[in-house]
């Protein structure tokens, strides 16, 4: 702000009585800014003052944008080349011969603050999955299947070796550039003790040395680099969530006595978010507040959070439910835990803290975070506000696509435009909070990449004869929802017909599945890929994710997968069922419901409880491009039913003119009268 601005601003806070200087709010607006949404939401003002006048508000809002200013030219200034040859001089400065940089924050979460983006700030790629080594004489990037194409767009080959993250990993590249007597560094906030293992694995094979490094490279040289993330943090009612915070106290606590566990660091948002009752906005499409803590085994918490980023109303939520420490706290808690029995998650939990405790003298035992499968199992309130989200994210995408039929035909709508339309009308809910993820909107071609991303360089039109591919999903604050449908924009071709018709075989064998306790969702997989392989067909990714409360549209620990999985499915857990078939360059299908795990009345005989799957989503499937003469009297059964529950969910909320729509869209289908 200009002086007079300070002024004015100073002014107002000690008229407003705001124990906060003209410093303090802005590093807070700054914190805002690089948080989910940061740059468009307003919620953030009771951060600032519980009761504010209209006056700072407008004040607030200003400054607000004054700083996104700055923030967005911060972002304009990239030159990769300057910026690696600025690493590899910091690097020989430290007297270490390379560093590698993961995309990855302090949490290992599928979605990460601006602040952690360091991949993206040193090669341009901005994928949501990949790492780059730098050596003082050569570099390379790697990531997935995904993005093998994205990456050569967005990353100088003559910089950075372009290697697959699978196929051609990280260790195996090491192995053949390093040399012995080197030394690599690795920041171990941003890698689990695991990966820490098998990078000093492959630096010892070799002869080399893997070193943690006190301060990240990239930290030291980003001169913009985003604050921390400072999202509202707001309590998560009990309305909502269905237990307290106590019990699931209480009962993480008594997991810790089974582990033989004193403690556990917890290490993942959303576990730390479920445990407490509450919810942020540090990171995009999921309600996470980044933070840390530790569970004890008299179910006592300490919480390691930026006490600037919770509002009034969260600080007297947790009075009785956990004990506030700043995150700077966090080493020394550590370091107090000598003696003790400390469990830490394999899958977030940074190398940073086993080196803490290990220091202290405790014993560390890292395996599943205990707070991962009571989770996992929604309650009865969880479970009925998933079914009340899924309902009225339902009658969106009735209106939603009733309005890609209208337009589409013509060719004249675009990926984007089609993605937004279907925003616009999640955003008419008074309990939507977000988008669960990206909307892929894959028309065509772009359809058979099957985690899609739409960019200004890839977006095309819907295009009559093309099949289009639409996967989204809603944040709301009784349930998350994900849902894909694919359509065409006028008609398919037999093979269109045939290979969605398997695609919805197998999405119905496993709508249908029963089985015993103990299955794994391994064990399921093959029910879904089975029409598929029948014609030698198959689809690369799994077939099930599970599915958090208002938390990650992606959660563990349970999945359907060809993967190896040893958790057994429980009831109450959410999973997606999400076949699908890619053909390379011309078009993709998925079908994809949320279904919850449930109990059933065993079959007469049965010797074992049985478990089955519950259908969450309700909406039409596209009839043109169902083969009848593919189904048996059973599938279509099944598909006939359930288009019935769809018609008499919503006819009677819809006008006359959607529920003609709904009625042509879920007609009976019957096979051919020979």
């Amino acid at each position: 702000m200009t002086i007079s601005g300070d002024a004015q601003l100073a002014t107002l806070l000690e008229r407003d009585n705001v124990n906060k200087d003209v410093s303090a709010v802005i590093a807070l607006i700054d914190g805002v800014l690089a948080a989910a949404d940061g740059h468009s939401r307003t919620d953030w003002i009771d951060l600032v003052c519980a009761d504010p006048s209209e006056e700072l508000v407008h004040v607030l809002l200003a400054l607000r944008d004054e700083r996104k200013g700055l923030f967005k030219m911060a972002k304009d200034d990239f030159n990769p080349a300057e910026r690696v040859a600025a690493l590899r001089k910091y690097l020989a400065a430290k007297g270490v011969d390379g560093f590698i940089v993961p995309r990855a924050d302090e949490h290992q979460g599928e979605n990460v603050p601006a602040r952690a983006e360091r991949l993206a700030w040193l090669t341009g790629f901005t994928g949501s999955a990949g790492a780059a080594v730098v050596l003082a004489n050569k570099a390379a990037v790697f990531v997935d299947g995904r993005y093998t194409i994205q990456v050569r767009q967005q990353v100088n080959r003559d910089l950075f070796e372009y290697r697959h993250l699978v196929d051609e990993p990280v260790v195996g590249w090491l192995h053949d550039n390093l040399k012995s007597g080197q030394k690599l560094a690795y920041d171990p906030w941003l890698h689990t003790v695991q990966q820490a293992n098998h990078l000093r694995t492959a630096c010892e094979g070799v002869g080399a040395e893997l070193v943690a490094i006190d301060t990240n490279p990239i930290d030291a040289l980003w001169r913009d680099q985003p604050a921390m993330p400072l999202g509202p943090v707001r309590p998560h009612p009990l309305e909502y969530a269905g237990k307290s915070s106590a019990e699931k106290r209480q009962m993480i606590a008594g997991q810790l006595s089974r582990l033989s566990c004193d403690s556990a660091i917890l290490s993942a948002p959303d576990s730390i978010a479920w445990l407490l009752n509450i919810r942020g906005a540090d990171v995009p499409q999921t309600p996470l507040a980044l933070g840390y803590a530790i569970i004890n085994g008299d179910a006592s918490v300490e919480l390691f959070m930026d006490e600037r980023k919770l509002a009034g109303e969260t600080v007297a939520w947790l009075r009785d439910e956990a004990s506030l420490r700043a995150p700077g706290e966090l080493g020394d808690a550590l370091k107090a835990m000598g003696n003790q029995s400390v469990r830490l998650d394999e899958a977030t939990a940074g190398d940073w803290l086993r080196m803490q405790l290990a220091e202290a003298g405790a014993t560390v035992r890292v395996g599943r975070d205990p707070v991962a499968l009571p989770k996992a199992c929604k309650n009865d309130v969880e479970l009925e506000g998933s079914r009340k989200a899924h309902k009225r994210d339902g009658e969106k995408i009735i209106r939603y696509f009733k309005w890609l039929d209208e337009t589409a035909i013509d060719g004249g709508i675009d990926e984007r435009t089609a993605a937004d339309k279907l925003l616009s009308l999640r955003k008419e809910d008074p309990l939507f909070r977000d988008s669960s993820f990206e909307t892929i909107p894959g028309s065509g071609p772009n359809g058979a990449l099957c985690h899609y991303r739409n960019t200004p360089e890839s977006n095309r039109n819907l295009t009559p004869g093309e099949i289009f591919l639409i996967d989204s999903g809603g944040q709301y604050l009784d349930g998350t929802t994900d849902i894909t449908r694919t359509t065409i924009v006028g008609e398919p071709t037999q093979e269109h017909r045939d290979r969605f018709t398997r695609v919805l075989k197998g999405h119905i064998a496993l709508a249908r599945a029963i089985f015993p306790a103990g299955t794994t969702g391994q064990q399921l997989d093959t029910l879904a890929r089975m029409p598929l392989w029948e014609a030698g067909l198959d689809f690369d990714h799994g077939t099930g994710h599970g599915v958090g409360s208002y938390l990650g549209v992606h959660e563990g620990p349970q999945r359907i997968s060809k993967a190896p999985n040893s958790i057994a499915l429980k009831p109450g857990m959410v999973l997606s069922n999400e076949p699908g078939f890619y053909k390379e360059g011309e078009y993709g299908i998925r079908i994809e419901n949320l279904i919850a795990v449930c109990e059933i009345d065993a079959p007469i005989g049965a010797d074992r409880q049985m478990l089955g799957f519950e259908t969450l989503t309700f909406s039409p499937i596209e009839r043109k491009l169902i083969d009848p003469e593919l189904m048996t009297a059973d599938e279509l059964q099944w598909l006939n039913d359930y288009h019935a529950q769809v018609y008499a969910m919503y006819a009677d909320e819809l006008d006359e003119d959607h529920r003609e729509w709904l009625q042509k869209a879920t007609a009976p289908i019957k096979k051919k009268v020979i």
